[in-house]
């Protein structure tokens, strides 16, 4: 039987190129999707028609602890088996000062960190009797901050440090990494200018924007790598460094 990964948030950007990174090393997939029904779909059935009852979808909010819970059942249900989990959805915006209110809080900690904790508590037991793996995706501003955005910062850095936690927490059974993409993607609905282009790629030794497969197959390089739990690998082109 083929192993299987849940991927939250994977019908779009670097999720939906760490479920077409996994599916193409014969992985089948649970993709967690919010609105995103068109390309979920759109995905699931190609790659259903290539390999039968390979990927199977599950709508939920993950802001809504209800739908945390059917996700749980419905990804151990489906195989009767899970290999691996990467918490990958996220929702990202500002909160300068003055708008750090109850329902920004919530609406960044809730997806950032406390749904994939959640998710790990409820699937850590079917992880375990697979030797699986967690992969979170993080952030490489945690380190020096991104200004206005407090609250997602804190969650991300929270989603870090409980990868560390729980690398502890589940060894020898699972391993527990982290990735932390930098300059890959706009955020939604922003499109950088030329001069902001320009000022974020005098950051990067590397000197070049990264994409979405840099960051799937760094979660690939974690998943194959039987010796390495509680890191978290900066995919960043250097900028961390600099």
């Amino acid at each position: 039987m083929n192993k299987v990964a849940l991927i939250t948030g994977g019908a779009k950007r670097i999720g939906f190129e760490i479920a077409k990174l996994l599916w193409s090393e014969d992985w089948d997939l649970i993709i967690h999707y919010r609105s995103s029904q068109p390309e979920a779909e759109l995905f699931a059935n190609e790659m259903n028609e290539q390999r039968e009852n390979s990927v199977q979808l599950i709508q939920a909010d993950l802001d809504n602890a209800e739908d945390v819970k059917r996700v749980i059942i419905q990804t151990i249900k489906w195989h009767s088996r899970v290999d691996a989990l990467i918490n990958n959805a996220s929702t990202f915006f500002p909160t300068p000062l003055g708008e750090i209110n109850e329902n920004n809080w919530e609406k960044l900690i809730n997806s950032n960190i406390k749904a994939p904790l959640f998710l790990i508590d409820g699937l850590a037991d079917e992880l375990k009797k697979n030797h699986g793996n967690i992969i979170n995706i993080t952030d490489m501003n945690i380190e020096k901050g991104l200004a206005n955005h407090a609250i997602y910062i804190a969650a991300k850095a929270g989603l870090e440090a409980i990868t560390k936690v729980f690398a502890r927490d589940l060894a020898p059974a699972i391993k527990v990494n982290a990735v932390a993409p930098g300059a890959i993607l706009e955020p939604p609905g922003i499109e950088w200018s030329e001069d902001v282009k320009k000022k974020i790629l005098r950051k990067i030794p590397l000197n070049r924007m990264g994409n979405e497969k840099d960051i799937a197959e760094a979660v690939l390089f974690l998943i194959n790598s039987p010796y390495i739990t509680g890191q978290t690998i900066n995919v960043d082109g250097g900028r961390s460094i600099g």
